[in-house]
């Protein structure tokens, strides 16, 4: 395999941030392969720096050894935890590169035209960043909205949530929270009361990962559904998933491809969950246009019909031209849309 490697520094619109840092740019990587001048393969790597296992230093070189045995690489498990979004840009390359057109992964309805709808995403900030979001994205027609939390004073942060509640009920807007662990040492049961009895539709990782026995007893009395996401990341070995999902018994689990090891490592995740009864969404995790179409596609093969977290791709004043578009909550795969890739990196 002979993969050139483009360094994408992402430049956000505004900022973004995650449960650690304000974020301005983000690093990824594209793995482009040629035939000429033809691209035969495309996937990224696209890491989130301390919230990502994999360290920043040595990054690229550590991408460079694992393309040397690409096929090793994936397949090995303790990656899904140790590298995972190495190995989710690898994954995408080795199955785009034996496709005919190397953006188009998967023949399901969505690559026809069919739109996946998605949750509309609300970033922290102060509250009028927050009121100006929810209105543009109700603007734009979504019905499900996903707000981060726990990052304000929480009186503050219900009275949003109240107000925006008595504007539409649950049957017309659902409404989705995430705490990042932040409600740790903070009364979650009580904080899960008052959301509940805000018709709000569940929570993702009311406190920090790693407390199981707390987590379990959360997800056992708590009024609203629960959802792992923090929790899950380096979780690679299936004895231990088992032992996670056995142990907290959450509601629903949140799918990050390019954190928890690619796409096999999900469809094992979504497989222990369906058996277990354990509902679950997707979303992506700050990628770039060639990421986000990966992780489109591949969940249409799933046939979903919860609202997932695919909308991320707009963030980015400089992410690539692509087919993918956004319409009245639903992300679409255009039957007409072309691809802008950089320029070919030097051999």
């Amino acid at each position: 395999m002979s993969v050139r490697l483009h360094h994408l520094l992402l430049d956000f619109n505004r900022p973004a941030q995650t449960s650690r840092d304000t974020l301005y740019t983000k690093d990824t990587w594209l793995l482009l392969e040629y035939e000429g001048d033809r691209l035969i393969g495309a996937g990224e790597a696209s890491p989130i720096w301390g919230l990502s296992p994999e360290p920043k230093a040595g990054y690229r070189e550590a991408l460079e050894v694992a393309l040397a045995a690409p096929e090793a690489f994936v397949v090995d498990r303790a990656n899904w935890a140790q590298f995972p979004s190495l190995v989710f840009g690898i994954e995408t390359l080795l199955h785009s590169r034996a496709q005919v057109d190397p953006t188009r992964l998967f023949d399901t309805p969505f690559l026809h035209g069919q739109g996946q709808p998605i949750n509309g995403l609300i970033w922290m900030g102060d509250l009028d960043f927050m009121r100006t979001q929810i209105e543009e994205k109700l603007a734009e027609g979504f019905r499900c909205l996903k707000l981060k939390i726990g990052a304000l004073n929480w009186d503050d942060e219900h009275a949003l949530l109240e107000a925006l509640r008595k504007r539409f009920p649950a049957e017309v807007l659902e409404i989705r929270v995430d705490a990042n662990g932040a409600f740790t040492n903070r009364d979650p049961m009580g904080k899960l009361q008052a959301l509940a009895a805000l018709d709000i539709h569940s929570i993702e990782q009311p406190i920090a990962a790693g407390h199981w026995s707390q987590m379990a007893a959360l997800c056992a009395h708590t009024p609203l559904p629960i959802a792992l996401d923090e929790e899950l990341i380096g979780v690679g070995m299936l004895e231990e998933r088992e032992a996670l999902l056995d142990t907290t018994r959450p509601h629903y689990l949140i799918l990050k491809p390019s954190l928890l090891g690619g796409w096999a490592s999900c469809d094992e995740w979504i497989a222990l969950a369906e058996a277990r009864g354990i509902g679950w969404w997707a979303t992506s995790a700050l990628e770039s246009n060639v990421g986000l179409n990966a992780i489109a596609q591949w969940v249409a093969t799933h046939t979903p019909t919860l609202p997932q977290g695919l909308g991320t791709g707009k963030l980015y004043r400089n992410n690539l031209q692509s087919p993918l578009w956004i319409s009245s909550a639903e992300i679409y795969h255009s039957q007409n849309g072309s691809w802008e890739w950089p320029a070919k990196p030097p051999a």
